[in-house]
Parts: C-alpha cells; structure tokens; sequence
C-alpha cells in the first residue's frame, strides 16, 4: 500500500509553541514542513555540510551562539548567509538569546524565518520531535469503533450491521469511553505504536440502527469519551459459523497487521445470547494481563503437564 505523504504549516508550529517572529518573509507561515526531525546546525556553523538535510527545522541554542558569537560580523554574516542558502523552512532560536544582526540580514537575502523562543534548546527540540511525528504519521482510516477499556485500546473491526456501534454503547455504559465509531482515523507514531481517533465532524457520535445518532458527550458525559488512544487490542467479529472451529485455548497469540506493526487481535463470534461487551471486557483484561506477563491459558497447560506427568 502506497502511503500519503503529510506535511504541517510552519504557521501552524508558531501558534502551536507560541514563537515569536523575529523575521517573516512574504507567505512565510505557508511554508510547509515535511519531515519529522529537527537538526541543531554546530556542524554547518563550522562550515561542515556534508549529508545535510536542509528539509529540517533549525534550532540554534546556547552552544551554538556561543561559537559564533567569537567572529567578526563579517564572518559572521558568511556563516548565515552559507547555513540560509541551503533553502532551510526556518531557524528557531532558542532561550530568548539576541538574534544577531548578521543572522536577520542573511535571513532577509534568502528569505528564510527567524523565529525565538524562551524555552530550553532539549525542550523545544524534542517537543518538536513529538508534535512532527504525530502530525506526519503515516494513517489510514479504517471502518470500525475505538474504545478504551481499563487503559487497554480496542479497535473492534467487523461487517456493518454485525454490532459494533451497539457494543460500543454497552461498554460506555458500563464506564469506559469511546474514541471513535464508524471511521476510526489511525497514525502510526512510531516504530512500536498506533494511535487511533475519530474525524472531526463525527467525533463522539455513535450510529444506532433503529434509534440514529446519539450524541455520546452529550448522553453520557465528559467522562464518557476520549479524543486519542494507542491501540493494543483488535477485535474481530464475525457471524458464527456451525462448524468452523474457533479458538478455545488461546495459548498462541494471533496477530493483525496494520500500518507494518502487528497488533495482538481476536476473533469473536457472534450469535444471539452471547453479551459482546462483556467478552469484550474480558478480553481487554486478559490482554492486559499478558502485556505484565501472566497467560492464563499457558498457567492452565502447564498445570496439565504437571498433573499428566505425576500420573
């Protein structure tokens, strides 16, 4: 599967993190930043660009200030107007420190942003990190219902109809929450986790076949819903079928595949008598259960292996 590439305004970052705008070219917060790593620019100060990104957000702290500050203007001009001419998305400058005069005018020759702020170079650079990753995921949309269970993440896939939206409610009911019903938005955050929400527009409604929407936030509180949730769980169901064998045991654990991490997943049947939430529920408990190391149906075969090899 071909994934989209994702890009976020630099504009959107200034009102995210509060920059304050030292020099801004004509269109500047339209620039679009596309990738997900920001580059502290020692090296490039020194002169040195071998395998240099200049996609990447600059951040220029103490250190940094430090080494040039020792040149004349001149110089100094030289080292910026070599760093800017790279066609950087813009230059963040970190602990409040005095923009040099040298950095504004080789900023206003290549057009490049100057941005400051008062807060820490490690902390702006890593919340930097955070806030690009989530918002450059690669995601896909999937139909189903995300719900979070005992700070478990369960996304429940499955036909229309077949009782996801009536699971939902049952499980908001007995006080967990929902993130999302019908589309369940998914970015991959990092090479361990998926997180999954809901669009906008239909965020914290859920469809009910026979009644329509409801309005969860609304029906059932603040507490009742959740905007995000890492998911850990997928649940499968389907239509029982006479016949097929389902799983009784559960020692090996069966995976599904989303996004190229593969996450723990059940496949529940589904027939008439059978209470969805709570073999959800339960579900979401003994999954918990074996991400802190106890399986149960390992603890009951060994328990047989102990007795079978007594006799």
């Amino acid at each position: 599967m071909q994934l989209k590439e994702f890009s976020v305004t630099l504009g959107k970052l200034i009102h995210d993190f509060q920059f304050e705008v030292i020099h801004g070219p004509e269109n500047f917060e339209n620039i679009e930043i596309s990738t997900d790593d920001v580059n502290r620019p020692g090296l490039q100060l020194a002169g040195f660009f071998d395998y240099f990104e200049p996609n990447r957000l600059q951040v220029m702290g103490k250190v940094e200030n430090t080494y040039v500050e020792q040149f004349e203007p001149e110089k100094r001009f030289e080292i910026f107007d070599r760093l800017f001419e790279t066609g950087i998305p813009a230059i963040i400058i970190t602990r409040n420190i005095e923009v040099f005069p040298e950095c504004i005018e080789a900023a206003k020759k290549h057009g490049v942003p100057v941005l400051r702020t008062n807060a820490f170079t490690s902390s702006i650079t890593s919340g930097l990190v955070a806030s690009l990753k989530v918002a450059l995921a690669p995601r896909i949309t999937l139909h189903g219902v995300l719900v979070e269970l005992y700070g478990e993440g369960v996304l429940i896939l499955g036909d229309s109809g077949i009782g996801k939206s009536e699971t939902a409610i049952e499980l908001i009911k007995r006080g967990h929450r929902l993130i999302a019903d019908d589309a369940v938005e998914i970015k991959r955050v990092s090479d361990l986790t998926l997180v999954g929400s809901a669009p906008e527009i239909i965020r914290h409604f859920i469809e009910l076949r026979g009644i329509g929407i409801v309005d969860v936030r609304r029906l059932f509180g603040m507490g009742a819903i959740k905007d995000t949730e890492r998911i850990d769980l997928v649940i499968n169901l389907e239509k029982w079928e006479e016949g097929k064998m389902y799983e009784r045991l559960g020692i090996d654990t069966k995976y599904t595949e989303i996004l190229g991490l593969s996450i723990p997943s059940l496949t529940i049947p589904v027939r008439p008598g059978r209470n969805l939430a709570v073999v959800v529920e339960v579900a979401a408990m003994n999954q918990r259960h074996k991400m802190m190391g106890y399986n149960a149906a390992k603890e009951l075969n060994e328990r047989m292996m102990r007795s079978a090899g007594g006799n």
